[in-house]
Formats: structure tokens, C-alpha cells, sequence
């Protein structure tokens, strides 16, 4: 993995970990069973991508639940009501979504069927009390599934599940990042719910349905967006920056705006000037498009913005916006509570300037829940999958844990996350997922070659392209 991912997780860890001094667990929650469980590391290989929304503690929880889904009656033979569905969400002007609970219905447990969820969230963040929300909430949604939830440390959560697996066990469902289709997909890791899921689809954005496939198979339930914007801070500079011209423009005239240089962040940047990285085949054709281009522009808001004293490397640091050394720095989601907690109303963000070759197209990480290729459950789990994504369950994650929600059927009030839904839709990729992306990150991250090496930008592009090609 390469610098700027390993930065940008840990910034995102750091986060989550802020954010859960913030958040109590609600006075409201189910009486659950709380077992301990040591969870023994194991040795991490390397894998291409790891989006920053998941973090890892070092012991594990059992969380049981007593759920049952949508469709699950026809699947128990004895179920003696059936679920009821959760309402669609208000959509006022000026406040927040009212989020009404479904009536609950009961089963005896001894009729339930037991399934295993893993997932990686902190212990005690913004991410896992929604989630327990969720989960108590299903509980009273849909009597006869028992749910045994258990949380793995996010360093170990890849290998252990692909060893459990490969072994013929592991959870029947996980809650993971674009990590898991870019390495366990092709290797039947993860399972294909490209027919299970057929037809039950409507809500879900395109782009999450795309960021949860590869090779045109469907293999997990989208849950969340995260990637890049611009965000600024309006009471030093009231409007940002719409296009390249304009940021050249204030960059050059001293208006610190810091867009971090790494391969990561400047990503987007490529399409604003008409290039690409890989043809439809993931040959890599960087050398006859317009990256070229964008490197010799980038590298001179490089040059400009070191002279006049910008910072250059924001290693996704949060502070460089809060404490004011810059008006305006490119970062992630992930990083909504932090600048909303300092700056107040003032921040904002916006998608990443447009250019000559149209819009900036970022990366958009799509997180979600998979289902194990072992598990006898499939059909049960992503009834589950199901419900912890539907228009309640994300309206939860999006106000109480600030996720970008990926359907497009819920309210949106927050101004800043519909700003990122509004980023991502301008042309966000999200092929971070797919294997072949390691070519990029072996061969197009060494930027400081040109920016700092002084390696001319069409020499550089060419060298990496051929490498790549290899």
C-alpha cells in the first residue's frame, strides 16, 4: 500500500476515535449478551486499495440479536407473523428526517435462524453505536434471525476472513471496504449475488451498485460513499475555486488553498484535463492522454504554491483547515465531524475544480456488506444486508455517524453531505475495487519526482506508462 492510503486510513482512524467521545450509546438500546472474544493477529499481507472507513481494536465483541428479513418468512417454516417494512423517510425543508420505527413483531427464538456478522468499526465511534442502533432496532423489525455480531480489528479483518474461508468457515456476512472485491472476488472469496439480488436493487445509487461490482457481477450490498472534495472555510474565502483557471488564478495571487500532490488526491485531476490511466481493457495508456497534461499543471501550482509559502503535503491533516494555514484544503469525508466541530457553519465543500477536459472526477470508495461463498445462509444474510441498508438504517448512519448515504431515495439535510453526493455524481470512479488498479499504485506514485526531483512531467508519465505495461 502505498503512503498517501496509509496516511489517509490513519487519518480517518483518528476520526473515528475523536467522534466517539462525542456519541453515548443510547439509553434506548436492547438488553444484548456481551461476550469477549481474543482475536489472535494474523500476519497482514498487502493488498492494493483500503479505503480510511473502518477502523480496528485490538478485542473483539459479540453482539447477539434476534432479526428476522423481508422475505424471510417464506424461508422459516414455522414464523408466525411477518415483518413489517420500514417506513419511507420525511423529507422536511429545514430539518432533519424523521426516522419512525417499524412496529415489532415476535417470534419464539427457538424458531431462528443463526447468522454471523463481522465488522471493524472502533469500539464506542460514531460507527458502531449507529450500527448497535440498527441492530436493536432490527431486532424488534424482524424476529426469527439471530445475529452474533463481532467486531475484528481492522488490521486483521482481511486476512483473517480470507484464511477462515479458504478453510471452509468464516462469518455468513462482512461488513467491509472495496478491499474485499479487488482481492477476493476472482478467487471466490466473497460470493456473486448478482441473482440473488436481482430486481432489488431500486433506491440504491448507480455508483454504489458499480463501487459493489467487478467484471460486471454484483458482489456485496452498497452501505456508504467516501472520497475527496474541496472544503473551504467561508469567512476567509467566500467562494472557492470552480475551475482550474480559478485556481491557478488564486494560488498565484497568495490565496493558500493546499490540494495535497499525492497520487490519491490528484487522481480526479487527470479527466479535468482529458486524461486517463487505463483503455477499457486496463491497459495502461497514461502517455496518450491529457495526465501529461495535468502533471505539467499540477506541478506548477506545485512551484507557485511553495514560493508563496502553501503548504504542499496535507497528508489529509485536518488542522491545516482548522487552525488556518490554509482557506481551502482538498480531504476526505471522513473528516466531516472534525471540521464541522471548529469552523461551525463556515465550513463547506465543494467538488474538486473542473478543467479544460470537463469535470474532476475523484475516487469514491463504496462500502458495504458481503456474503460469505460458505455460508448455508446466503439468501438469510443478504436479507440482512438488505435491511442495514435501507432508507432508515442509512438515514441513521448519515445523522448519526456522518456517512455518505448511497441511496438516492432518502433526505438529505446536511449541506456538507450533500455537497459530496453532489461531488460524486459529477463523474466519481470508483474502480478502486478492481485488481488491476495496482498497476496505478506501483507505478504513479513516486509524484515527487516531478514536483520535487524536477523529472519533466512527459518523461515521467511515459516511464511509469511503460513499467505499468509490463
Amino acid at each position: 500500500m502505498q503512503k498517501a492510503e496509509e496516511e489517509r486510513i490513519a487519518a480517518q482512524t483518528a476520526e473515528a476515535k475523536r467522534k466517539a467521545k462525542e456519541i453515548a450509546t443510547p439509553a434506548t438500546a436492547l438488553p444484548v449478551e456481551m461476550k469477549a472474544e481474543t482475536v489472535s493477529a494474523v500476519p497482514q499481507k498487502k493488498t492494493t486499495f483500503k479505503a480510511p472507513v473502518i477502523g480496528g481494536i485490538a478485542v473483539a465483541a459479540v453482539v447477539v440479536f434476534v432479526l428476522a428479513g423481508f422475505a424471510i418468512k417464506a424461508l422459516l417454516n414455522n414464523a408466525t407473523s411477518a415483518a413489517t417494512e420500514a417506513p419511507s423517510v420525511s423529507n422536511p425543508a429545514t430539518e432533519a428526517a424523521v426516522i419512525e420505527a417499524p412496529a415489532a413483531t415476535e417470534v419464539p427464538v427457538s424458531e431462528s435462524i443463526e447468522v454471523t456478522l463481522w465488522y471493524s468499526y472502533d469500539s464506542g465511534t460514531a460507527d458502531e453505536v449507529a450500527l448497535v442502533v440498527l441492530l436493536d432496532q432490527a431486532a424488534m423489525d424482524l424476529p426469527g434471525i439471530k445475529i452474533s455480531a463481532l467486531q475484528i480489528p481492522y488490521g486483521e479483518i482481511n486476512d483473517r476472513y480470507a484464511s477462515e474461508v479458504a478453510a471452509g468457515n468464516g462469518p455468513d456476512i462482512v461488513l467491509n471496504n472495496p478491499s474485499f472485491i479487488s482481492n477476493y472476488a476472482r478467487d471466490g472469496l466473497i460470493a456473486d449475488i448478482t441473482d440473488l439480488a436481482a430486481g432489488r436493487l431500486d433506491g440504491y445509487s448507480q455508483l454504489g451498485i458499480d463501487g459493489m461490482s467487478l467484471d460486471g457481477r454484483l458482489y456485496g450490498i452498497p452501505e456508504s460513499f467516501a472520497g475527496v472534495g474541496l472544503w473551504y472555510d467561508r469567512a476567509r474565502l467566500p467562494t472557492p475555486p470552480a475551475n482550474t483557471d480559478e485556481l491557478m488564478a488564486m494560488i498565484s495571487e497568495g490565496v493558500p488553498i493546499g490540494l495535497g500532490y499525492d497520487c490519491y488526491s490528484i487522481y480526479g485531476f487527470y479527466n479535468a484535463f482529458g486524461g486517463t490511466i487505463f483503455d477499457a481493457d486496463w491497459n495502461v495508456i497514461a502517455d496518450q492522454t491529457g495526465v501529461v497534461d495535468t502533471f505539467y499543471y499540477l506541478n506548477e501550482l506545485y512551484q507557485i504554491s511553495k514560493n508563496n509559502g502553501i503548504p504542499v503535503n496535507n497528508n489529509f491533516d485536518v488542522s491545516l483547515l482548522t487552525d488556518g494555514q490554509v482557506a481551502a484544503v482538498v480531504n476526505g469525508s471522513w473528516a466531516i465531524s472534525a471540521y464541522r466541530d471548529a469552523l461551525g457553519d463556515n465550513v463547506a465543500v465543494v467538488p474538486l475544480p473542473s478543467g479544460p477536459g470537463g469535470p474532476a472526477t475523484p475516487w469514491v470508495d463504496v462500502n458495504g456488506f458481503f456474503i460469505n461463498p460458505n455460508s448455508p445462509n446466503q439468501e438469510i444474510g443478504l436479507e440482512v444486508a438488505f435491511y442495514l441498508t435501507n432508507a432508515y438504517s442509512q438515514t441513521v448512519m448519515m445523522e448519526q455517524a456522518t456517512h455518505v448515504p448511497v441511496r438516492n431515495d432518502i433526505a438529505i439535510t446536511d449541506p456538507i453531505l450533500q455537497g459530496f453526493v453532489d461531488a460524486f455524481n459529477m463523474g466519481a470512479i470508483t474502480t478502486t475495487q478492481v485488481p488491476e488498479m495496482s498497476k496505478y499504485w506501483s507505478n504513479f506514485c513516486g509524484t515527487d519526482q516531478i514536483f520535487e526531483a524536477g523529472v519533466d512531467a512527459s518523461e515521467w508519465v511515459s516511464g511509469a506508462t511503460a513499467a505499468a505495461n509490463q
